[in-house]
């Protein structure tokens, strides 16, 4: 009989479960992991460092390329941070617009992590469902950014700019059909908002698929059940939020518990866990999906019944309208001062946080006055759940690594930042 040996495992980080550039150094007694050391920095781009010498508003589409899926809440945060010191008022019609997309991005963040996780385990069918409808939602980025990925949408005092009157639609080309054409455009033909609505009427449906493909599919539960088991003492000691969190039964939400924008006008639960395990965050992602469902379609109507500005009027912080800036001086030296120079931010410190995907996303600001950040630290949610994957992992096999891996959600751009 051959003797089993203690072996030191570099995983990743170009295996494919690491998601992104982890490299996990695991030392195994045969297959069973008895430590798991995460080493990051192999993505480290210093964005907390590069912050410090852009301008308030340049910084914004760093703020995307953080969690690069879940572009828009990152933004979120940050701009909330700059109007606390500031004291600009958010229109009202901002605010609803603000958290509409970040109930889309909670949708496409979950739908890639259920994709991602489903291949880890080895689900393939449902990566290609999930991918279907984040088509879709990245249209609606597209739609009012002019980017499927990094929006740089929110701004300091509110969005970018409206909801547009028409969804963009395919052309006729030589790869579609018409009938097919006409299959795609079919939500197509009113507004966005009318699009949007159309998503959230066929959403469920969707969630019921990946459902039926895997809630209580044999292999997969055998995959999930009592694996990464963090007790709710544990879950809050080591800094976890989010559905990480919540998994494990600590029914703990920014968006009920210091509710910010206009969540606290809005009707949804909070899906929290009980046993703590891999199954236990799988289902409590996917019940957030259909409330993420529920917040966007109150949103629609609310927009749809309440036109209104989108952006602060106060014109040291926001820029004046394309069509003022071309016909009044005092709004062309408005529009020049605020992008070259930029706004200054009084002096000051603050805290500002968001119920990210992935958990509690915060932005600290500290200015001097300047028109740059004299300091900006940010509060990713996967560096803290990181630091449990050791204790997560011990006494488990190697292929229940990949398992807790793609639990915990990890994307490397927040937490190499």
């Amino acid at each position: 009989m051959a003797d089993i040996k203690n072996y030191t495992l570099n995983f990743g980080p170009q295996h494919p479960a690491a998601h992104g550039v982890l490299r996990l150094v695991l030392e195994l007694d045969g297959e069973v992991v008895q430590r798991a050391d995460p080493h990051i920095g192999l993505l480290h781009r210093g964005t907390e460092k590069l912050a410090e010498t852009r301008t308030y508003l340049q910084n914004v589409p760093y703020m995307d390329r953080l969690d690069y899926v879940s572009m828009m809440c990152n933004e979120h945060a940050y701009v909330m941070a700059i109007e606390k010191l500031l004291g600009v008022e958010v229109p009202l019609r901002a605010q609803y617009i603000r958290v509409m997309f970040d109930e889309i991005t909670r949708i496409l963040n979950h739908l890639l992590w259920i994709g991602a996780h489903g291949l880890d385990v080895g689900a393939m069918a449902v990566f290609l469902y999930a991918f279907r409808e984040r088509e879709d939602l990245m249209d609606c980025y597209e739609a009012v950014s002019g980017a499927r990925m990094h929006a740089a949408y929110y701004r300091p005092g509110g969005v970018y700019r409206d909801l547009p009157e028409q969804m963009p639609r395919l052309r006729e080309s030589r790869l579609r059909n018409e009938a097919a054409l006409k299959e795609y455009n079919r939500d197509r033909e009113g507004s966005m908002l009318d699009f949007i609505e159309a998503f959230t009427n066929r959403f469920p449906g969707c969630v019921d698929e990946y459902e039926t493909l895997l809630t209580d599919n044999r292999i997969w539960k055998q995959r999930l059940v009592g694996i990464g088991v963090v007790s709710p003492e544990r879950a809050k000691a080591l800094g976890f939020t989010g559905p990480m969190l919540r998994g494990s039964g600590v029914a703990w939400d920014l968006r009920k518990t210091q509710p910010y924008e206009v969540y606290d006008l809005l009707d949804f639960d909070i899906p929290v866990g009980r046993n703590g395990d891999c199954y236990d965050r799988y289902l409590v992602r996917v019940a957030e999906m259909r409330e993420s469902n529920r917040i966007v379609r109150q949103c629609v109507e609310w927009l749809r019944n309440n036109p209104g500005p989108v952006m602060s009027d106060n014109h040291k912080v926001a820029p004046p309208s394309r069509v003022g800036m071309k016909t009044h001086m005092e709004d062309l030296i408005h529009h020049f001062k605020l992008f070259t120079e930029g706004f200054h931010v009084p002096s000051g410190e603050c805290y500002a946080a968001i119920e990210h995907p992935k958990g509690e996303f915060g932005i600290y600001l500290v200015s001097d006055g300047a028109n740059k950040p004299y300091r900006l630290k940010i509060r990713a949610p996967g560096y803290a759940h990181l630091q449990g994957l050791d204790e997560m992992s011990r006494g488990h096999m190697i292929a229940d690594v990949v398992t807790i891996i793609g639990t915990q959600d990890i994307v490397f751009g927040e937490i190499d930042r």
